[in-house]
């Protein structure tokens, strides 16, 4: 068993959200659950009863109730939820109408803005105003290509206050990689700031929108949100007007929130795109808001006294995660830029400026200033810290250390995992639990997911397939443009019939958590051995001289051999020494099957834009394979250095 490293204390389990909802199950079942594991197995043996539960707990705004739960538990996919129910997603996040602040907003190198949720209810009702007078309608798709700003967020709520459906991604991507999204949905509406800001440069956005709509001619307005240049010329793009001669210019409207069946189309996510077009994901309304309900105020133990942060951008999901926070009367606080701008020291800079009691981020981001020596307790006041939030890929046992010893010692880390495919988590944080390193807390409430082996048995304390033997609300309503469902049942069901198929190699522990060990189609399979390539990116990453790795499996005589990338610190020559040095670490911690056979130097790691690795692509491109959609990719050029190295002929 791995390393206990925080338990919370009687007091503190009986302040939390987690602790009432168990009283609340309770005192409504007659049952005596005393502890997470008693709830969660009832969550997934009592599945209908359970998200009950979670409607009247959560008190969710309707116009008319459902009338059952779920339709068919045998049924996936294709279970229906909540049915007969009406109700309208937006209302439910603007609930909160008073003058407590709602969104903070801190662009990289900027001061904060803030608003208050009444300030936030008047610029929705204005803008919802002005999309239903251009006679957008429920199932209309609205787009945005947007910085992670207050704006967008007021774009949304309005789009599905309406009923209208909500997609965006992030302005680093470029024309292919937005038309290759937004080509396949045909929004009729794109919203767009001038410009964005990225480590300490501005970047035009208006030249990229005026290649994309020659060729997204469904686009009939595209509002422009002023941000680094506060008089942007509007007509520099096709139908372009700014924000504010959109929006409506009356005071007090009440926004007239559409009424819409439970499974209502809500939000359109993409699949990360590198190994084909991306699949459109289709998100609907009940399921978002009661997993995204659950997750928060259950798992992240959100209230109105919280300030919850992520670093994300708006094309990761983790960014619509965030933003129904505000259906609990929470600030959320928003940040875009790079978070090493000025300096590795600004984001925790900001959770103390900001007093942030929720800090989100990615596991790549905690090695990052684990290895720039950033210590945040020895220079900030993080006392209003009670959670860190893990995402993106398995966070190291190293970095789970790194944030008790370096950053505070009486906070719950959360590593959390899931997907877009779910707009939540399969595994994540539990507040009354304890914390172990290099292990998710626990599986999440209402989610029966389990680790199959090869012979598609569910199994404790061995490495197998993560999936999920039940439905969930939060599974997608369908694929865009796929009638059949064939796209979508070629996505999850096609392994096991009846059981969702994630794609994750995963481990669940004796005390209920989750170890994830990469993506299972990246895994490796030296002398026919399944490794997961996570258990040697914990090691590698510990090795100061070391700043990030990429390990991928390459066909050679007749079998894979290990390989091992390395970036390594500014000075740092990658010598016989330091390959020994590696492999011995490697093989001390693991076994002899994980030390790769090939360990070389290379100056940089591809990632997504949302902050993976891509090891399948890198694969690709070493087996002399095409590689599709670089436009999904933070850094494409990365890819071209592992092309025709003499390191992979001998």
């Amino acid at each position: 068993m791995s390393k206990m490293l925080w338990q919370p204390s009687e007091e503190r389990i009986r302040q939390t959200n987690l602790y009432q909802f168990i009283e609340f199950v309770n005192e409504r079942t007659g049952n005596r659950f005393a502890d997470y594991a008693d709830l969660y197995q009832w969550s997934i043996t009592e599945i209908e009863a359970f998200w009950g539960a979670i409607w009247d707990h959560g008190q969710v705004i309707h116009s008319r109730g459902y009338d059952r739960v779920v339709d068919d538990l045998d049924k996936l996919p294709g279970a229906r939820w909540f049915e007969g129910a009406q109700l309208n997603f937006a209302e439910n996040l603007l609930r909160y109408r008073d003058d407590r602040i709602a969104i903070s907003f801190k662009g990289e190198g900027r001061e904060t803005i803030s608003i208050t949720y009444a300030e936030l209810y008047d610029r929705v009702a204005r803008l919802a105003a002005s999309l239903r007078r251009m006679g957008i309608r429920p199932g209309d798709r609205i787009a945005g290509f947007v910085p992670n700003m207050t704006e967008t967020v007021v774009a949304m709520l309005a789009t599905t206050s309406i009923g209208a459906v909500w997609s965006s991604c992030s302005p680093d991507f470029g024309i292919k990689g937005v038309l290759d999204r937004f080509g396949q949905i045909q929004p009729r509406v794109l919203f767009t700031a001038n410009g964005y800001q990225y480590n300490g440069k501005t970047f035009d956005c208006l030249e990229r929108i005026a290649e994309i709509l020659k060729q997204l001619p469904s686009i009939e307005k595209v509002v422009v949100i002023p941000y680094t240049d506060q008089n942007p010329d509007p007509e520099r793009v096709t139908n372009g007007v700014l924000l504010n001669d959109f929006m409506a210019k009356e005071s007090g409207l009440a926004i007239d929130f559409e009424q819409l069946p439970a499974n209502h189309p809500l939000y359109i996510m993409y699949s990360s795109g590198t190994t084909g077009v991306p699949k459109c994901i289709v998100h609907g309304a009940v399921g978002t808001l009661m997993q995204h309900y659950k997750e928060l105020k259950l798992h992240t133990d959100v209230g109105r006294d919280d300030t919850i942060f992520y670093f994300t951008t708006c094309g990761w999901m983790m960014w619509n995660w965030l933003v129904s926070s505000l259906a609990l009367g929470a600030r959320i606080m928003l940040y875009d830029g790079t978070p090493f701008y000025p300096g590795p020291e600004a984001l925790w800079k900001m959770a103390q400026d900001e007093r942030i009691s929720i800090f989100g981020t990615s596991a790549k981001y905690l090695a990052a200033v684990e290895k720039a020596r950033v210590k945040p307790r020895e220079k900030f006041d993080l006392k209003p810290l009670k959670a860190i939030l893990s995402t993106g890929s398995p966070l190291s046992i190293e970095s789970f250390e790194y944030v008790y010893r370096d950053i505070k010692d009486d906070l719950v880390l959360s590593s959390i995992s899931g997907g877009t495919d779910i707009i939540s988590c399969f595994a994540l944080g539990n507040p009354i639990g304890p914390v172990y390193a290099g292990a998710l807390q626990c599986r999440g409430l209402g989610m029966k997911v389990q680790a199959f082996d090869d012979s598609g048995k569910p199994v404790v304390g061995e490495k197998g397939e993560l999936v999920c033997a039940a439905p969930a609300p939060s599974m997608p309503i369908y694929f865009w443009n796929d009638d059949s469902g064939e796209k979508f049942h070629n996505a999850y069901f096609d392994v096991y019939p009846g059981v969702w198929h994630h794609g994750d190699y995963i481990e669940i522990t004796e005390h209920g958590g989750v170890i994830i060990y990469g993506r299972s189609d990246a895994t490796l399979n030296p002398g026919g051995v399944r490794i997961g390539t996570a258990e040697i990116y914990r090691q590698v990453e510990n090795i100061p001289e070391v700043l990030d790795s990429l390990v991928v499996g390459q066909d050679w005589d007749n079998d894979v051999r290990v390989l091992l990338f390395v970036k390594l610190r500014d000075g740092v020559e990658l010598t016989a020494d330091l390959i020994k040095h590696i492999k011995t670490t490697i093989r001390r911690n693991t076994t002899p099957r994980h030390v790769p056979a090939k360990v070389i130097a290379i100056a940089d790691i591809p990632y997504t834009i949302s902050g993976k690795k891509v090891e399948l692509a890198v694969r690709k491109v070493i087996h002399n394979q095409a590689v599709k959609n670089k436009d999904a990719l933070a850094n494409p050029q990365a890819l071209d250095l592992y092309r025709d190295l003499e390191e992979l002929k001998s």
